[in-house]
This record gives structure tokens, C-alpha cells and sequence, in this order.
């Protein structure tokens, strides 16, 4: 077995290569992919015919390299997009919002968007057709507060 893994060592380069791409699939760090690929440099400098030492050395060259300069660029295009960008509910917050029934501290009901949602009122009560604002969205939710234009036409 050792003599044929002594005249193969392609056969580790590429367990090694499958070995840090599994890690990668688990760990989703962009770390040890661009390990794998100075696995995938070792494997090419063995079909070059390169001595062991070499393919050694290659693949902690080109790991670094990829690590130093790949990684960040990767990193960086993966996180791509305004950094106050809103999602889920979340993007509802500051959303003007139409009072179906009229709102209270305890209930009430306000249409957002086209969603009807169970709202209750930050302050007093909020009567039927008043716009406002919604403030934070608690559970199913929208907490609401009036809007300086109070009719709606």
C-alpha cells in the first residue's frame, strides 16, 4: 500500500483536496477551499512529475497566495449590498399604514402594503381611515404611531 501511495501521490493530493472541500461544505468559511485548491496545485506539480519536497512546497505557496489574496475579494463580494438593508419584516418599519378598525393599545387592525395586519397603537387611539406610521413589528403585530396627515382621500 505505501509503495503505491510512494508512486501515486496524486492519490493524496487528491483525498486531501476532497477532505478540505468536504470541511468547507461544513464550515462555509471560504478557509479551507482555498486550502483544497493548493491540494489541486500539489496534484498538478505531481502529473508535472515534481519530487514530493515540491509538491509540498507548492501547495503551501499556493494556499497562502490564495488565502491572502483570493479569500478577502471572495469575502467581500460575497457580503455585496448596503449594509442597511432590510429584510423580512423588518423592511416594513417606517412603512406608512392605513387603520381598517380603529386602534388601541390593546388591538386594532392596519393595512400595509396589501396585508392586513393586528396592530396596536404606540399612542392613544388611532381611528378608521387615519394613515400612520408603523414603529416596530412585535410578533404578527405592527405597532403603530399617527402620521402628521391624519385623512385619507
Amino acid at each position: 500500500m505505501f509503495e503505491w501511495l510512494g508512486q501515486n501521490w496524486w492519490a493524496l493530493w487528491l483525498t486531501v483536496f476532497l477532505v478540505f472541500a468536504a470541511v468547507e461544505m461544513l464550515t462555509l468559511d471560504l478557509f479551507f477551499i482555498m486550502l483544497g485548491g493548493g491540494a489541486l496545485a500539489g496534484l498538478v506539480a505531481d502529473f508535472a512529475g515534481a519530487d514530493f519536497w515540491l509538491q509540498i512546497v507548492v501547495f503551501c505557496v499556493v494556499s497562502l497566495l490564495m488565502i491572502a489574496f483570493v479569500r478577502p475579494v471572495t469575502l467581500k463580494h460575497l457580503h455585496k449590498g448596503p449594509a442597511d438593508q432590510r429584510t423580512n419584516v423588518d423592511r416594513l418599519i417606517g412603512e406608512s399604514a392605513l387603520v381598517m378598525e380603529a386602534v388601541s393599545a390593546t388591538g386594532g387592525r392596519v393595512k400595509i402594503g396589501g396585508d392586513v395586519w393586528s396592530a396596536r397603537s404606540e399612542s392613544g387611539v388611532l381611528t378608521e381611515g387615519q394613515r400612520v406610521i408603523v414603529a416596530a413589528i412585535d410578533g404578527a403585530t405592527a405597532v403603530v404611531a399617527p402620521q402628521a396627515e391624519t385623512s385619507i382621500q
